[in-house]
């Protein structure tokens, strides 16, 4: 039994498998051999915190794979009047297959993933966002001739749950990840020490926006005050000040480069509105593919768990 709580969860040859078997689940949308691979099983969507991309594409996707998706909110159990997290983690494991959650602290998937006889799949904490970055991965491939062995990405903005994720994703696949980020908003040391232990990918931290933005393929942001970080928002604005991408950001990019977002945005604050309505921006192919390669996560997960084959994530190419 496994779980899904960050990207090295999964080995790199699982990860490029499941990029292969996600733009093969885009291509059999809406056809009649579209695979029913979670038929019969119950998978809760459990948001704890506020959500768009992230529940409907995991609702859909357990719905096209033959599932019955369970959306949940812990107003709604008794997880939200103090019920342990260890007590709800057992009887949740009694009556469903799987668990995709979407919370706030990392320690509480770590505790419900702990005391669960079912896989969790994180769709968000305040330390990861993983399946975000199984569809930036998958929209990079898509758009960049070369795909993701040799691409060099440029963070701008906050070192958060998105930067964590590509820091991993970087280490995982082997590309480089040039992060711009103001000081005392920089990434956690520990992730950076645990993609340095792979010895795989190139991993930079600087607070020079150009200097993470030149001659980069993909260039990529975050809003400046997350979820729950409300309270941060004026002094955020304050320390952002210089980190917004623009027009002049995009140009010091390849000329092919392409512009990610994983929403929702805030034009004239992380990301100007010629930037992400313009013609290097992928965000809408980007939302869509949180469908794709949720489906194909699925797959990997509940199907050596709970539907009882072996998986599909497998040999694939990095490209």
């Amino acid at each position: 039994m496994r779980h899904f709580l960050n990207l090295m969860d999964v080995s790199a040859t699982e990860l490029i498998g499941l990029l292969d078997r996600a733009a093969e689940l885009k291509k059999l949308r809406g056809r009649s051999n579209h695979p029913r691979s979670l038929s019969g099983k119950s998978i809760a969507i459990l948001m704890e915190k506020a959500s768009t991309r992230t529940r409907i594409s995991f609702e859909v996707g357990v719905h096209e794979l033959g599932g019955y998706p369970v959306p949940l909110a812990s107003r709604d159990l008794q997880i939200g009047r103090d019920e342990p997290l260890d007590d709800t983690a057992r009887v949740l494991s009694r009556y469903l297959s799987a668990v995709v959650l979407r919370t706030h602290g990392h320690d509480r998937i770590e505790t419900l993933a702990a005391a669960s006889h079912i896989p969790f799949i994180n769709a968000l904490t305040d330390k990861y966002h993983p399946c975000q970055l199984l569809a930036d991965m998958m929209t990079v491939r898509e758009h960049l001739e070369q795909g993701l062995e040799g691409a060099v990405v440029a963070w701008i903005g906050d070192g958060n749950n998105m930067a964590h994720s590509w820091i991993l994703a970087a280490a995982q696949v082997g590309f480089e990840i040039r992060l711009a980020c103001p000081k005392g908003y920089q990434p956690d040391p520990d992730v950076l020490e645990r993609a340095a232990s792979t010895g795989r990918g190139q991993v930079h931290v600087t607070t020079d926006i150009e200097e993470a933005a030149r001659g980069a393929n993909v260039v990529t942001t975050d809003v400046w005050a997350s979820m729950g970080q409300e309270g941060e928002a004026q002094a955020r604005k304050q320390a952002f000040v210089g980190y917004c991408v623009t027009p002049d950001t995009m140009r010091l990019a390849t000329p092919d480069a392409i512009f990610l977002h994983c929403l929702p945005a805030h034009r004239g604050e992380e990301v100007a509105a010629e930037v992400i309505d313009g013609p290097a921006s992928r965000v809408w192919d980007e939302a869509e593919n949180r469908l794709h390669t949720q489906k194909a996560l699925l797959e990997l997960i509940c199907g050596l768990d709970c539907a009882g084959g072996q998986g599909r994530a497998g040999q694939g190419r990095a490209g």
